[in-house]
């Protein structure tokens, strides 16, 4: 029974992981980009990097005029938007084109802070993939519309990520945050 358990856990964990990876198309009001963890140094994790990464390709690619960073200070300063944004700069994207959101500290309240920033809206979330299930839903609750885009960390971490999303999509639900 517990094997089965197991079993059962991980597809969905690896069910959520590739619903994430999604093509996506389409123009949105906004580019939201899901705050996540700021190392010691104040730059970017890893994670975070490559939703940054994402973001401004889809950006550049004429997906929306508007990046907005979410995220509070973790940790370690600076917020995560902060860190986000200044990464983004660094890729070109100029300052006028960001919104940072730096008070959040969840997912909910990622999606709150953003909704209160920039108003209702079609907006396209950029999350690691095994979150993206979670973020259009939670981020639906706020706004017009809402499509998700996954950025693909290593496959070690992103399985951890997996693993742990299924409990926090389970949570969530349980909540009723979904």
């Amino acid at each position: 029974m517990a094997a089965a358990f197991g079993l059962l856990y991980l597809l969905v964990a690896l069910g959520l992981d590739r619903y994430g990876q999604r093509a996506v198309s389409g123009h949105y009001d906004a580019i939201v980009v899901a705050g996540c963890r700021v190392m010691a140094s104040g730059r970017p994790s890893p994670a975070l990097a490559q939703r940054v990464r994402r973001a401004v390709a889809l950006y550049e690619d004429g997906r929306a005029e508007t990046l907005v960073f979410t995220g509070g200070v973790g940790d370690h300063p600076p917020s995560e938007a902060s860190a986000a944004a200044d990464f983004a700069e660094e890729l070109g994207v100029p300052r006028h084109a960001m919104v940072l959101e730096e008070r959040s500290t969840s997912t909910d309240e990622n999606a709150r802070f953003a909704h209160e920033a920039i108003g209702d809206g079609r907006v396209l979330v950029v999350t690691s993939a095994y979150h993206v299930f979670r973020c259009e839903r939670v981020f639906g609750r706020y706004f017009d519309a809402v499509d998700g885009a996954g950025a693909l960390e290593a496959f070690s971490p992103r399985t951890r990520g997996a693993l742990r999303e299924v409990f926090a999509t389970v949570a969530y639900a349980l909540l009723g945050r979904l």
